[in-house]
């Protein structure tokens, strides 16, 4: 960790060749060094939604004027719904139509949809172009902008279609948090309190104290967060990038979650929101498995639930639950494995019976 120009803190991710920084700070989008020694190119383009591009569009083109000749804008439609082929073609038609070449440098500008897009855009024109990643969500910044994962959805199920493709460099403004809606928090809360009980359980009691300062936006309580859950993911994506071991690990909540956001239908629930329920489901399932006590399940659902977040799953019916986590990337061979607290701290990758599963979803969802 060390400063950088634009007086932020960089976190490495240290992969190589493909290393790189990612940049947390304030007052960054307009700092011309925070876009200094990108790749050089005669075109940039800037992807955002229709919900970020007003808000922030103007300042990235007027920061990145002086480096790029050319700099063109696509504008998606915001929302998971939206996160699939014909979305993503938008990309495509616009890097064609103005002739982007090989060195085009794109710009990934919002929240965690608009960078998967993006990153998964930049892995395919062309077979491969660099791209910046700009998230302005909370969750973004603390998880899907950093590691390279890159994907879009299909009906039958969520990011199955995409590629491991590292970013140039991840720039994690957090003034851009300030205008988020209040829901749009409270989900990227739950990928910061999932970093606790996988990796570090001090990180879990700070944020267990600064709960109210960082749903009050407060910039301190904010900056440590985002530092903090970045640093833990770039250690676990420095060791294994392509998810074949360790990496897994930050799909904690994520097998249930997924199968919340695929069976209510991509967007009903928010991203952060299906996690935060899925965390849930996969400590009691955990505790059923007898690795954590039932005074850990309590205190975990308490904390989500102080987030703002749902703790109470829907009523899908177990063998839509079923179906959905059988097709979950992390399945064998059809059997389902769940990141689950082998203790405060650390996590495991298993399976468990489907009875127990069973059980949980019996347990953890609405009548």
């Amino acid at each position: 960790m060390s400063a950088s120009p634009a007086s932020a803190v960089s976190v490495s991710i240290d992969l190589g060749e493909r290393s790189y920084p990612i940049l947390i700070g304030t007052q960054l989008l307009d700092a011309p060094s925070t876009w200094a020694d990108l790749p050089k190119a005669s075109s940039a383009v800037i992807v955002t939604n229709n919900t970020v591009g007003p808000l922030y569009v103007a300042r990235l083109q007027a920061a990145l004027a002086g480096q790029y000749p050319h700099i063109h804008t696509v504008v998606l439609p915001d929302g998971e719904s939206h996160k699939d082929w014909s979305t993503l073609n938008q990309i495509f038609d616009l890097l064609l139509a103005q002739g982007c070449d090989r060195k085009t440098v794109l710009f990934a500008l919002g929240g965690g949809v608009v960078g998967d897009m993006t990153g998964f855009a930049a892995a395919c024109y062309m077979r491969g172009v660099p791209f910046v990643q700009v998230p302005t969500t909370l969750l973004a910044q603390v998880d899907s902008s950093v590691g390279g994962k890159t994907a879009i959805n299909h009906p039958l199920g969520k990011n199955m279609i995409g590629a491991f493709y590292q970013p140039q460099r991840v720039v994690c403004d957090l003034d851009t948090l300030q205008t988020l809606p209040a829901r749009e928090m409270s989900a990227g809360l739950a990928e910061i309190i999932k970093y606790g009980p996988i990796a570090d359980m001090a990180f879990l009691d700070w944020i267990d104290a600064h709960l109210d300062a960082l749903m009050a936006r407060d910039p301190q309580a904010l900056a440590h967060a985002v530092q903090r859950s970045c640093e833990i993911k770039a250690w676990v994506v420095g060791q294994d990038e392509r998810e074949s071991g360790l990496r897994a690990i930050l799909n904690f909540g994520h097998t249930f979650g997924h199968a919340i956001e695929a069976g209510l239908g991509f967007g009903v629930w928010l991203h952060g929101e299906a996690v935060g329920c899925g965390m849930v489901m996969a400590a009691h399932l955990s505790h059923r498995l007898g690795l954590v006590d039932a005074a850990f399940v309590s205190r975990f659902t308490a904390l989500l639930a102080r987030a703002g977040l749902p703790t109470v799953g829907p009523q899908l019916g177990t063998d839509v639950y079923l179906h959905h986590m059988r097709v979950d990337k992390k399945a064998e061979a059809g059997d389902i494995r769940f990141v689950l607290i082998h203790q405060p701290g650390s996590a495991v990758v298993r399976g468990a019976p489907d009875a127990l599963v069973v059980e949980v979803i019996t347990a953890c969802c609405q009548g």
